[in-house]
């Protein structure tokens, strides 16, 4: 399961790497979702999730029984999390960047400047 999932994530980076490289801007953007999302999974296959794992929270009764299980690990949830809601605002600033570089220049290449 972490070898598939570590898998994916290297196809969703490399994917999103080698769109990121074009000059078209539609496919920068599509280049960074999948380069966010290739991270996203990154971080969560590197944060492994142990066999049986339950949430980390206290059962009500005997506090000796949640040591003996292991637990998830929170931390990576919330960085994913935190991760997806500033790659939606990329993704809305990239967006409207090359919506605006089409009205200008009537395709998806922004123009050159040879202005020095």
């Amino acid at each position: 399961m972490i070898g598939a999932a570590a898998i994916a994530a290297g196809v969703l980076l490399a994917a999103g790497l080698y769109l990121m490289l074009s000059r078209e801007a539609q496919l920068v953007a599509i280049g960074f979702f999948l380069l966010s999302n290739g991270v996203n999974l990154f971080v969560l296959t590197a944060s492994g999730m142990p066999a049986g794992a339950a949430p980390p929270l206290i059962p009500e009764g005997d506090p000796a029984a949640v040591l003996a299980r292991p637990a998830a690990d929170p931390l990576a949830q919330a960085f994913i999390l935190t991760a997806i809601v500033i790659g939606f605002g990329m993704a809305a600033f990239l967006l409207a960047m090359a919506a605006d570089i089409d009205r200008e220049n009537g395709s998806d290449e922004p123009s050159r400047r040879d202005d020095a």
